[in-house]
């Protein structure tokens, strides 16, 4: 198993000349070329876990410093088990452990194809935990393996903790529903196709961050429809970007701008 150095996603060997989720134009292939990593070399490094405590059953796990594009995992705690959701692109005996204290993992997901990060191996040291893939994205799967169970629509993780497909960034982009989460408010774990901005208080819709290619405006809308359905007042994007709060407004409110800016609304403020 290689790991490719931009993008952190785990792939079988024989590997391609280029990672196909980087040779896509939603991510890019490095000036100097590609390189793939071993999970050994990186270990050899110096590399490290890392651990946010961002709320009570949320806990933000990265690396120092970062594998690929570098996001944060979100192990979301329940009663009866834990999700592991946008896996990092490193997993060693130490990080296993720490999540192993809060209990089984009941599944691996992610929130779209450049977030797969090593889940095999993840799955293989937590004891065969099941990966769920949204179907519509299996083709950018660079490992198989036998616990990998494809999904589409939405699908219980356990009592009040769902993934709910929403497109937009990938055909299978999803969001984790967290019912437990912000007080009992409801949190939403998300990735690219609803992305908490620096501002914190604003949401992106983009089809590729590093080329600048939006989403259009029609599907921003579509996806803060869909997601309206749900409880939820705070947003937690794939780098720990946060909406502390309010964040079922602010995704209304940045969808609806984001589709005014798309239909040229805004032209004569240019």
């Amino acid at each position: 198993m290689l790991i490719c150095a931009a993008c952190g996603v785990e792939r079988d060997e024989p590997v391609p000349v280029l990672c196909p989720i980087c040779a896509d134009e939603r991510q890019y292939v490095p000036e100097d070329g590609q390189r793939w990593l071993t999970l050994e070399e990186l270990s050899q490094a110096g590399q490290q876990g890392t651990f946010i405590a961002n709320e009570p059953g949320l806990i933000g796990i990265g690396t120092k410093p970062k594998v690929g594009i570098g996001q944060t995992a979100q192990l979301v705690v329940t009663e009866e088990g834990s999700l592991l959701w946008d896996p990092i692109g490193y997993v060693d005996d130490n990080l296993v452990e720490a999540v192993l204290q809060h209990g089984p993992v009941l599944a691996i997901a992610s929130s779209h194809p450049h977030m797969f990060g090593v889940q095999v191996e993840w799955s293989q040291r937590l004891g065969g935990v099941p990966i769920l893939v949204a179907d519509a994205d299996r083709g950018w799967l660079g490992r198989e393996d036998p616990r990998i169970t494809c999904w589409s629509g939405s699908t219980r993780v356990a009592e009040g903790l769902v993934l709910h497909q929403t497109g937009g960034h990938f055909p299978g982009s999803a969001v984790a529903h967290w019912a437990a989460g912000a007080d009992g408010r409801g949190v939403l774990l998300t990735g690219d196709s609803v992305f908490p901005n620096p501002d914190r208080r604003s949401i992106a819709f983009m089809r590729s961050y590093p080329n600048h290619l939006p989403l259009s405006g029609a599907v921003a809308l579509r996806i803060a429809d869909q997601l309206a359905e749900l409880t939820f007042d705070r947003i937690y994007g794939n780098f720990n970007n946060i909406i502390n709060s309010g964040a079922r407004t602010v995704l209304r409110q940045s969808a609806e701008r984001h589709a005014a800016w798309a239909r040229g609304d805004f032209d004569h403020l240019s």
